[in-house]
């Protein structure tokens, strides 16, 4: 019924003339409580809530590589390295390292997220407060994700190339083990044999790769961090959220 009295709300304050016949009609609905600021700051909250419960899942031991729905693998450029990796010497040992090692950076970089998404977290206007609200059950992850990611990025790039370059396993850092695979196949791929089999060099960055993939298993835990939230009054933790969320 709800979703109907917010289709109501947004054709109504099309046609309203002001702000405050438009914040008239949202107290009608939801109560003289439910503000927008109300509304807003209870967004805000679930949002840093989320992004400290998410962050902190990822951020320890096997946060990425042990979770299938965020474990990072390889780039598709290096496709070309797994499908013939029989051509390099212990091959299938050096993918899986720089696999686990690329996960323990995301996994080291996800440490120093959550303040990251606190200073994206920005202003949601009253509509787009609304909005959210009666979206779907990660509208407000997918608000965020739309609105700050290029943000976001710029942000945690630094953090994931910082990571790549700490000793994360056996005193190697990812991008040595990046380079350890990639340099003997660029080898192959440049010899005479190489050029017969028409294989291609690998020459992929890392960060910018990792630093994607990092944040689109960031989002994904934050949504459902947020669904959590939203469905869950035991989630609720505070008395902004319950209010917030008790009026769905």
């Amino acid at each position: 019924m709800k979703k109907y009295f917010f289709i109501g709300l947004i054709a109504s304050m099309v046609l309203l003339p002001s702000c405050d016949e438009a914040a008239d009609i949202i107290d009608d609905i939801y109560g003289e409580e439910l503000t927008d600021s109300v509304v807003v700051s209870g967004l805000k909250e679930a949002l840093v809530i989320g992004a400290d419960s998410a962050a902190a899942g990822l951020s320890v031991t096997d946060g990425y590589y042990a979770d299938e729905l965020v474990k990072i693998g390889l780039p598709s450029e290096a496709d070309i390295i797994v499908e013939n990796i029989s051509y390099i010497p212990g091959g299938s040992e050096l993918v899986e390292k720089v696999v686990l090692s690329i996960n323990r950076a995301a996994e080291d970089a996800a440490s120093e997220v959550a303040p990251v998404f606190w200073d994206a977290i920005t202003d949601m206007s009253i509509l787009d407060g609304f909005e959210i609200l009666n979206g779907d059950n990660d509208a407000a992850t997918q608000y965020l994700k739309s609105s700050t990611y290029d943000e976001l990025f710029e942000l945690y790039q630094p953090k994931i190339q910082t990571s790549l370059d700490k000793d994360i396993i056996g005193g190697i850092t990812a991008n040595d083990a990046w380079e350890n695979l990639t340099t003997p196949w660029n080898s192959l791929a440049n010899s005479v044999s190489g050029q017969l089999l028409n294989f291609e060099t690998v020459d992929t960055s890392l960060d910018e790769y990792l630093t994607n993939k990092a944040l689109d298993g960031l989002f994904l835990k934050l949504a459902e961090e947020e669904e959590k939230i939203r469905t869950d009054p035991a989630e609720q933790v505070t008395d902004l959220l319950q209010k917030v969320f008790g009026a769905l």
